[in-house]
C-alpha cells in the first residue's frame, strides 16, 4: 500500500503528543479523533494484503522454493482439516498451548484458501474461530495467551471476513471484544494485568502487538479499542524495542529472541498495512541489526549457543529474516534463510510465505568469523569458518543474574567442534515447578533448582556456593584477528564477599584450532574453587589431562594452571520432578583450600585425524591478553 506522505506527517503529528505521555485533554483530543483516518476501510488488512497476495503468487510462478514452501502450507492445512476441536485447558496457569494451537490453525488454512481458494478451509478456521470465541475467557491471569488469542482470531475475523456470513462474523466479533478487547483495555488502564506495559521484556512485545492486530481487525465496526490501544502501544512498545540496542542481540536468550522479535514485526507490519505507517517503530535503533543475532549464535553444530531459559535447540526457520532483510536492506539474511531451507531440506513455516522474499541480486555481505554483541547481556561469540559442521565455535556471555529468564551463569560458555556440542548449557526447567520465578536475592526458590542456579553451568564456584543473585559483569576486552579471538570478562561482582577481583577470558588459539579458557581469582579467605564444564560427552580422567568422546569423536582437556590440581568428574543427573538431565555429566577442577591471586587455565582441544603436533600455549596474565 502507497500512502500520501502529507497524510504519514499528519497522523504523527497528532500522535506525537500522546507518544511522549501528554492526555488527551492536553492535546484536545486530536489523537483519539484522527489515529483512524488512514485505516483501510475493506479486509483483508492485516499483514497479508490482497496486494502481497498478489506478489506472491506472481513469485510462484518461477519460483521453486516458493512452491515448495506453499506445498507444506496446503499439506499442514490439509491435516488440520482432520484435527478436533480446540478445548478449554490449562497447562499449569497457562491456556497459551491453546492460543498457539489456534494462531497456527488460523495462519495455515488462511494461506491455503487464499491460494486454492479451497471452501473447506474457510469452514475450518470459521469452525476454530467459533470455538474459540465461545470458551469462557482467553486467562487474562496469563495476558500472553490473551494476547495471542487476540492476534489469531483478529487475523481469522480480517482474512475469512468475505466468507463468513454476518451472523459468524457478529459471534466472532463479540467474543474478540468481550475476551480480548475488553481485558486489554482493562490493562492499559493500569488493571492489576498491566505490569507488561512497562516491562522491557518478550511480553511488552507480544501482549501489545496481539491487543493492536484484534483491534486493527475491527477497527471500521468498533473503532473505541484501536483509538485506545494504538497511542497505548506507540508509548509501550518502543521501551521493549530499545532493548535490541545496540547490536540487536536480546537477552533472554535466542529462543526468546524468535518470540519477542516475531510479535514485534507482527505489530509492525499491522500498522504498516492497517493505516500506512508504523510510525517510526521500525526506525529504533539496534532494531536493524536484530537479524544478524540468531544467525551469530548458531554454533557449528547447529545449534544455538543458548542460556538463561532458553533450551539447547538446533536452527530451525527463521522467516522473520525475510522481513528484516527487506525492510532494511540486509539480503545476507534473506540470502541465509533461502540457503537454510534449500540446504536442510526444511519444511517451511506459513510465515515463510507471508514473508517470503527471492534470491537477492548483486553483491551480498558475509558474516564475521567473531562477533561482540553489546547490551545489557553481552555476548562474545567466536568461529574457525562458516559452512563446516566440523568446525570450532565457541561463545562466552556476560550481562546481569537478574535478567528475565536469566540463569546464575555469569562467564558461562558453550564450545561445538566436530559437528558436536562439547562444553553446554542445559537450558530452563518447567516453569510450573513451586517457586520457579522467585529470584530474590537471599530467599529465592529459583536458585535451588540445579539448571537455574551456578551449579549446572560452565562457571567457577566458590565454596560450592551460587553466583550473587545480584551479580552484573561485562566484558572489558575483545579481539579478533585472523589466527585468533579472545574475550575477558570482568565477573567480581558475582562472587562477593569471597573474592575481590575475578576475570574470566575465553580465547580461539593456536590458529582457531583449539580453546582456552583462563580465570584469575583473587580469594580474600581460604575456600574451595571449583571450576566446572558441562557435557554429554563421556569422560575418561588421567590427571591433568581428561578425554570427552562423543558419538566416536573426542576432545582433550589439559589443565595448564595451576600445579598440584588434577581433573575429576560426576554425574549432573538430578530426580523429579526437577529434569532429570540423563546422560549429562560435570568435567571439574577442585582445589580446596585457595587464598590470594589463584588461576585456573584449561586448554580444549578437539582431536582431528591429520595427528597434529601438541600445542602448548605461553600462559599470559588477563591484563595482556
Amino acid at each position: 500500500m502507497t500512502l500520501n506522505r502529507a497524510v504519514i506527517v499528519s497522523t504523527v503529528a497528532f500522535l506525537f503528543p500522546v507518544i511522549m505521555g501528554f492526555s488527551s485533554e492536553q492535546t484536545g483530543g486530536k489523537a483519539d479523533e484522527d489515529v483512524l483516518r488512514t485505516l483501510v476501510k475493506s479486509h483483508p488488512r492485516l499483514i497479508l494484503t490482497e496486494s502481497r497476495m498478489t506478489d506472491i503468487r506472481r513469485q510462484l510462478r518461477s519460483d521453486h522454493l516458493l512452491n515448495k514452501a506453499m506445498d507444506d502450507v496446503v499439506k499442514r492445512a490439509d491435516g488440520i482439516l482432520k484435527k478436533s476441536p480446540l478445548e478449554y485447558k490449562l497447562i499449569g496457569p497457562r491456556l497459551l498451548h491453546v492460543s498457539r494451537e489456534c494462531l497456527d490453525r488460523i495462519y495455515n488454512l488462511g494461506v491455503a484458501y487464499r491460494f486454492t481458494g479451497n471452501a473447506e478451509y474457510a469452514k475450518k478456521a470459521e469452525e476454530v474461530l467459533l470455538t474459540v470465541c465461545a470458551f469462557k475467557d482467553w486467562n487474562p491471569s496469563h495476558f500472553l495467551d490473551t494476547a495471542e488469542m487476540s492476534h489469531a482470531v483478529g487475523v481469522g475475523y480480517d482474512w475469512f471476513y468475505a466468507q463468513m456470513g454476518s451472523k459468524a462474523r457478529d459471534t466472532i466479533r463479540k467474543g474478540l471484544i468481550e475476551k480480548g478487547m475488553n481485558p486489554g483495555l482493562a490493562a492499559y488502564k493500569k488493571g492489576k494485568q498491566a505490569w507488561w506495559v512497562n516491562t522491557e521484556y518478550n511480553w511488552n512485545q507480544v501482549c501489545n502487538s496481539g491487543l493492536l492486530i484484534g483491534a486493527l481487525a475491527i477497527a471500521d465496526e468498533n473503532p473505541e479499542f484501536a483509538r485506545e490501544f494504538i497511542p497505548n502501544v506507540l508509548k509501550s512498545m518502543p521501551k521493549a524495542i530499545a532493548t535490541y540496542r545496540p547490536d540487536g542481540a536480546w537477552p533472554e536468550g535466542p529462543g526468546y529472541w524468535g518470540y519477542a522479535t516475531d510479535y514485534t514485526v507482527y505489530g509492525l507490519t499491522a500498522l504498516e498495512t492497517a493505516l500506512g505507517s508504523d510510525f517510526g517503530l521500525s526506525d529504533a535503533p539496534g532494531l536493524a541489526m536484530a537479524g544478524c543475532f540468531p544467525l551469530m549464535m548458531t554454533g557449528s553444530t547447529g545449534y544455538y549457543m543458548n542460556f538463561a531459559d532458553a533450551g539447547e535447540k538446533s536452527r530451525t526457520n527463521i522467516p522473520l529474516l525475510f522481513w528484516l532483510g527487506r525492510h532494511y536492506k540486509k539480503t545476507e539474511l534473506i540470502k541465509a534463510e533461502i540457503d537454510f531451507l534449500n540446504e536442510k531440506k526444511s519444511h517451511a513455516s506459513v510465515m515463510d510465505v507471508v514473508w517470503y522474499e527471492p534470491v537477492p541480486k548483486g553483491r551480498i555481505e558475509k558474516l564475521p568469523l567473531d562477533k561482540f554483541f553489546h547490551g545489557p547481556v553481552e555476548l562474545a561469540v567466536f568461529r574457525s569458518a562458516w559452512g563446516d559442521e566440523n568446525a570450532l565455535f565457541a561463545g562466552i556471555k556476560a550481562g546481569f543474574n537478574q535478567v528475565n529468564h536469566g540463569h546464575l551463569d555469569l562467564g558461562s560458555f558453550v564450545i561445538d567442534a566436530l559437528g558436536e556440542r562439547w562444553a553446554c548449557d542445559l537450558g530452563g526447567d518447567d516453569y510450573n515447578l513451586p517457586g520457579y520465578w522467585d529470584s530474590h536475592q537471599n530467599s529465592g526458590k529459583r536458585w535451588t533448582y540445579y539448571r537455574l542456579g551456578s551449579l549446572s553451568h560452565n562457571v567457577c564456584l566458590i565454596d560450592g556456593r551460587n553466583q550473587d543473585a545480584g551479580g552484573k559483569s561485562s566484558i572489558i576486552n575483545y579481539k579478533s584477528t585472523n589466527d585468533s579471538a579472545c574475550a575477558v570478562i570482568d565477573l567480581s561482582s558475582a562472587y562477593k564477599p569471597k573474592a575481590g577481583k575475578v576475570l574470566r577470558g575465553l580465547a580461539l588459539v593456536n590458529h582457531r584450532r583449539a580453546v582456552l579458557v583462563q580465570d584469575e581469582i583473587d580469594v580474600l579467605e581460604p575456600c574451595s574453587v571449583t571450576w566446572g564444564m558441562t557435557t554429554y560427552a563421556s569422560i575418561k580422567v588421567d590427571q591433568k589431562k581428561a578425554v570427552l568422546s562423543l558419538n566416536g569423536k573426542s576432545l582433550k582437556a589439559t589443565i595448564l594452571s595451576p600445579p598440584g590440581v588434577v581433573f575429576s568428574c560426576e554425574s549432573a543427573e538430578q530426580q523429579l520432578p526437577q529434569k532429570e538431565n540423563d546422560g549429562v555429566s560435570r568435567l571439574l577442577i577442585k582445589a580446596d583450600a585457595a587464598k590470594g591471586p589463584f588461576r585456573i587455565v584449561v586448554l580444549l582441544t578437539p582431536v582431528l585425524k591429520d595427528n597434529m603436533l601438541p600445542f602448548q600455549p605461553k600462559i599470559f596474565p588477563l591484563s595482556q591478553w
